[in-house]
């Protein structure tokens, strides 16, 4: 009986931890960012580098997405109007493909986005994580506003209700 009794108690420890570490992980401040996320660079689909600090101080709306992920592909285009909508306003878009960098190219091929793609492979589901991806799972969607604090998350398909109100608020 006393077994039992120390059992429930370290499972029901067990719980208050998890559910206190998630309370505190939800509680963070939405712009609770590594800086070390504007240090990061990746190789560009075309060539060239894409360095995350050059975007530092303008509204970035940041996407995590695969050519193999139906949804993702499905709001490309959604992402490319908001992306020639905005930009005269400052904001920028960046498509960071959690993919294998062939696939990326013929997709790019065939259907060209307006907005600037990284190749950040498997290392972009980390990446997503450490935004606040707990599942790793795409698409997912983050936005920084002008000092670099992350605004906004959203896992699951971008709507236009979406991005009018990032726009509004981080913009």
């Amino acid at each position: 009986m006393k077994r039992r009794g120390l059992l429930w108690g370290g499972v029901a420890a067990a719980a208050g931890a998890a559910g206190a570490g998630t309370a505190w992980w939800r509680s963070r401040a939405a712009g609770d960012v590594d800086p070390a996320v504007w240090t990061l660079r990746f190789e560009q689909p075309g060539g060239g580098e894409l360095a995350l600090a050059s975007l530092r101080g303008q509204p970035l709306l940041l996407n995590f997405w695969a050519t193999w992920c139906p949804p993702c592909v499905t709001e490309m285009p959604l992402l490319d109007r908001f992306h020639r909508d905005n930009s005269a306003q400052g904001w920028q878009v960046v498509g960071l493909a959690v993919d294998s960098p062939t696939p990326v190219r013929e997709f790019l091929a065939r259907r060209p986005m307006g907005f600037r793609i990284g190749l950040a492979g498997l290392e972009g589901v980390d990446l997503s994580r450490g935004l606040g991806n707990t599942s790793g799972a795409l698409p997912f969607s983050v936005v920084f506003d002008r000092s670099g604090a992350l605004r906004h998350r959203k896992l699951g398909s971008v709507h236009p209700e979406d991005l009018e109100r990032w726009r509004l608020s981080a913009g």
